[in-house]
């Protein structure tokens, strides 16, 4: 029964891939995972385990100009449209490897004129000139009895889910690359224009410095002191232009177009939204979803389909052709029962000595294997780190940036309390200008902290996969984002 079974091609060589089960946790970090973090500038975000991440996450933002350069992106990103030919390509190719299960059938027609001589052959007898036509056809058909073709059209199959996870990723980096840089760019201009406050109430500190100096009510090191550190503020300006220009460049090259081309959408950061509530995936929908581990558990298919291949390799193959042939000296003769010529063949090919090369090789391939299951599990155990990793940096950023909150709050009612005593003689000009850059330095601190909570909020959903598994084609330029397996 089993040869039976072999020969009518049932079976195939080598491990059946299976793909491995989740490691059994339900959450993330020691303990449970975190439900809300800390309240910063009047919003506390909450975490819902289980909850879906949409295809369009970053609506939440409610920012009209991240809309704009995301579809701007989806349709003209050079990347994204390398990743879709890319599967398109892995996708062609599979189909032509369904081939192998099919018939090879050819057709052939020569017709050949020729001038013969017997003189080659020791005799005297005189030339002749003829013609020759020919028309055959052959069949072949490999028996795929150890299932080795088999095993290869399986590696094609993981080129395809290797190729759509790498599309998969392509896209969600895309996305999140550019609601960073949306956010960064907002963040320099806000401390651009902070720091330009507080350079020039540095200068009028300067300034006053001076005349005291000159009166003789303080040492000239004072002013020095002063100069050193309004020109410490002037020398970041420049600095944070030059980032302010590459998050704008870097945006037009995301779109998909020449920084000379494009100027992306202006936004500020008191435009933007902070989402509230944050979606978890469970730990199990996690490693079907996320693109690297997607991408980590084609390569480990691709390598159990090669250990097949090379199983296969060791182990006799047999091949089938017929072959059907007529010949003529005359076209018309073609039909004629003379000429024809026919042929029925059974090939059986086996290995006897390789002097250890096939051997070697499916060791090879069983040594692959192991690695690529290693490294998948190494890729699970990552990506789950960095889910916690965000989580907590989560509740970090909301209690940090509480407190820059009220550490502005402070320098704000200071700088208010230094007003009505300057207004009553009972504070000099020099105490407000102080009280000023103090809060203005503040603000620069708390408008650091509210950029990273907004990009560790893009963080979690790009470390929890995205979403693209639920992209709809309202978003996209190519259905295959949203049609997965």
């Amino acid at each position: 029964m089993c040869g039976l079974a072999l020969l009518l091609g049932s079976c195939a060589v080598g491990p059946t891939y299976r793909r491995p089960p989740p490691p059994p946790v339900d959450h993330y970090v020691r303990g449970a995972d975190p439900v809300d973090t800390p309240q910063a500038q009047g919003v506390a975000q909450s975490f819902v385990p289980g909850a879906a991440l949409t295809g369009d996450w970053w609506h939440p933002f409610h920012s009209p100009a991240i809309d704009e350069v995301v579809t701007q992106a989806l349709r003209n990103n050079p990347g994204l449209d390398a990743a879709r030919a890319s599967l398109r390509q892995s996708e062609d190719t599979l189909r032509s490897g369904y081939g192998i299960f099919f018939p090879q059938a050819e057709l052939d027609a020569s017709g050949i004129r020729q001038r013969f001589t017997t003189a080659r052959f020791g005799e005297a007898q005189p030339s002749s000139i003829f013609n020759l036509f020919t028309l055959s056809a052959s069949v072949s058909y490999v028996l795929d009895v150890f299932g080795g073709e088999r095993r290869m059209v399986e590696g094609l199959k993981t080129q395809v889910d290797l190729a759509r996870a790498n599309e998969a990723g392509v896209y969600i980096a895309l996305i999140a690359n550019i609601v960073n840089t949306v956010v960064a760019r907002a963040a320099y201009q806000a401390e651009i224009d902070a720091t330009q406050r507080l350079i020039d109430l540095q200068s009028e500190q300067v300034k006053i410095a001076r005349i005291q100096a000159q009166a003789g009510t303080v040492p000239y090191s004072s002013v020095l002191s002063l100069q050193s550190q309004l020109a410490s503020y002037q020398a970041g300006i420049p600095q944070l232009q030059q980032k302010l220009s590459q998050s704008e460049d870097l945006l037009a090259t995301l779109a998909g177009y020449a920084p000379a081309q494009w100027d992306a959408p202006k936004v500020t950061l008191a435009e933007l939204s902070l989402p509230r509530e944050l979606p978890v995936e469970v730990p199990s929908e996690l490693v079907s979803r996320r693109p690297d581990i997607l991408m980590a558990e084609a390569n480990a298919h691709a390598a159990s389909a090669n250990l097949g291949v090379a199983t296969a390799n060791m182990l006799p193959s047999i091949t089938l052709t017929g072959d059907y042939s007529a010949n003529a000296l005359r076209t018309q003769n073609l039909l004629s029962s003379k000429g024809r010529a026919w042929s029925a063949a059974a090939d059986l090919t086996a290995p006897i000595f390789e002097g250890g090369t096939l051997w070697y090789r499916r060791k090879a391939a069983v040594d692959a294997y192991r690695q690529t299951s290693a490294l998948y599990r190494q890729t699970v155990l990552g990506a789950f780190a960095q889910v916690a990793d965000t989580l907590r940096a989560l509740e970090h950023d909301a209690a940090a940036l509480a407190a820059e909150d009220l550490a502005l709050d402070s320098a704000r009612e200071a700088l208010k309390l230094v007003n009505y005593n300057y207004s009553a003689g009972l504070a000099t000009y020099l105490d407000v200008l102080n009280a000023d850059a103090q809060y203005h330095q503040a603000k620069i601190n708390d408008l650091a902290g509210t950029a990273v909570r907004y990009q560790d909020t893009v963080a979690l959903y790009m470390a929890l996969g995205g979403g693209w598994w639920n992209a709809s084609p309202a978003v996209t330029t190519d259905e295959r984002v949203s049609s997965r397996r």
